[in-house]
């Protein structure tokens, strides 16, 4: 198998290449998904108060900087192995670049938008979802942006955690020295990442024009 053409096995495998790449498409979203949910709110939490906003962005931090495999290492003692915990590690590694744009964005706002807005008659809630919120999508796409290419790529070690995912290809390519098998899962998960960074890229060029 590890003088098989590379085009030859993919054509062989695609099915099962395919289910690889949905599946490690699913535990991106997810985990995208619930760093929106938590992030957004964090990041509107942290430009209405700098105190909190050392706090939170430090903790954001430190989960930032602890090697991917170790973090999940950690959640696997908590959650054991497979989906679940993969995509609680995907969660938390997209969590810094959305609070940290979030953030960025809102601090961006001209003042005198806001102050035109309180002029109307706006109140606090109104300010932020009509006017704060869709002058900072460029900075909070921005984010997404980042932390989709970081997921995609920290997906890869759902295999050493029971998960799925082009990462077993991979992995399994490693076990069978078989270099095929290996560019085989490698080579979509590139491509996921470029075609995720091209149209975040696109959608955050929309949202500044």
């Amino acid at each position: 198998m590890g003088n098989t053409n590379l085009l030859t096995y993919l054509q062989d495998n695609w099915p099962h290449l395919l289910s690889l790449t949905w599946g490690h498409i699913v535990m991106v979203l997810c985990g995208l998904g619930l760093a929106l949910v938590v992030g957004i709110p964090l990041g509107v939490v942290s430009a209405k108060n700098e105190r909190l906003a050392s706090v939170i962005l430090a903790v954001a931090n430190v989960i930032q900087v602890l090697p991917s495999l170790a973090l999940l290492a950690l959640l696997m003692i908590f959650l054991g192995l497979g989906f679940k915990t993969i995509v609680v590690g995907l969660f938390l590694y997209s969590l810094l670049p959305v609070i940290r744009h979030t953030y960025v964005g809102l601090k961006q706002v001209d003042k005198s938008v806001v102050d035109a807005g309180r002029g109307v008659g706006m109140n606090q809630l109104q300010l932020l979802l009509r006017i704060q919120m869709p002058l900072s999508l460029p900075f909070l796409t921005a984010g997404l942006r980042v932390a989709a290419v970081i997921a995609i790529g920290v997906a890869t070690l759902a295999p050493l955690i029971g998960g799925d995912g082009l990462g077993r290809e991979i992995y399994a390519g490693l076990n069978l020295r078989n270099n095929v098998q290996i560019y085989a899962g490698a080579i979509p998960a590139a491509a996921l990442a470029i075609l995720a960074d091209v149209l975040l890229g696109r959608l955050q060029g929309r949202f500044r024009t």
